[in-house]
């Protein structure tokens, strides 16, 4: 007996909330022409960023391909006559990126960036493989003010060795000598 009253009594209390909300205006929201505003964590489109000088970020160091879980991202590294390395080319496969923000976590120039910007949906499935020219954007992104090379201690235009941010001048190995 005393099941039969339990089932009745959860039965009640479901169709209670079915009732309770079967009343109440629903919510509805109109997408194309309403969008909400997103958090600011939110991770979407991938972004290449410059430095404040205008010159681009990106060392082509491979570490976002390297913990990219799905292989999406590829590029190939050179090296300018100033010193400062750079992608000769970045390609991102955005059908197969999951936006788990790995990339953007191993990036040791915050170069590679994500945003808010998730509409990317296409019919043919190849216009989704973005070359460099489509990610490179001309502002720094989240750290506006950064630049790897002022940090880096690599001899370039920027300066030479000694010469950066916290930085101390080299040791001249010949004076630890006995």
């Amino acid at each position: 007996m005393t099941e039969a009253i339990e089932s009745i009594k959860a039965l009640a209390t479901g169709l209670a909330t079915t009732f309770k909300h079967l009343f109440r205006k629903p919510i509805t929201e109109e997408y194309p022409e309403y969008k909400r505003t997103l958090p600011e964590r939110t991770r979407a489109r991938i972004i290449l960023t410059c430095d404040p000088d205008g010159k681009e970020r990106c060392v082509a160091c491979y570490l976002c391909s390297a913990v990219c879980p799905v292989s999406c991202i590829s590029m190939q590294s050179a090296a300018k006559e100033d010193g400062r390395r750079y992608a000769t080319w970045f390609r991102i496969n955005f059908a197969r990126c999951i936006y788990c923000g790995l990339c953007e976590e191993a990036c040791p120039t915050s170069a590679i960036q994500l945003t808010p910007l998730f509409e990317t949906c296409e019919r043919d499935i190849l216009k989704l493989v973005y070359e460099k020219e489509d990610l490179l954007v001309d502002h720094g992104g989240k750290d506006k003010e950064y630049c790897f090379y002022k940090y880096a201690g690599i001899a370039t235009d920027v300066g030479g060795k000694g010469e950066h941010n916290r930085e101390n001048k080299p040791v001249n190995v010949k004076s630890n000598l006995p």
